[in-house]
């Protein structure tokens, strides 16, 4: 994947892929290809999921650590 990549046109490349097969505009020369490329946008966008919701959880117990800790 490349570095430049975001989830935004990640899962916008996914849609545009899901709607080429949908609609059959794909041919099968390129079948093997778009899926392969699915794929790795798929896995790109779940590392994107998991590492983002592991740090909004540390910024949460982080806030939630300054608010119970007590005050000098």
């Amino acid at each position: 994947m490349s570095k430049d990549l975001n989830y935004k046109d990640a899962l916008e490349e996914l849609s545009q892929i899901a709607a080429a097969i949908e609609n059959e505009s794909i041919t099968v020369d390129e079948l093997a290809t778009k899926v392969k490329r699915a794929a790795g946008l798929i896995d790109f966008c779940q590392t994107k999921l998991k590492s983002t919701d592991a740090e909004v959880k540390k910024i949460l117990a982080q806030m939630e650590a300054k608010s119970t800790s007590p005050r000098p």
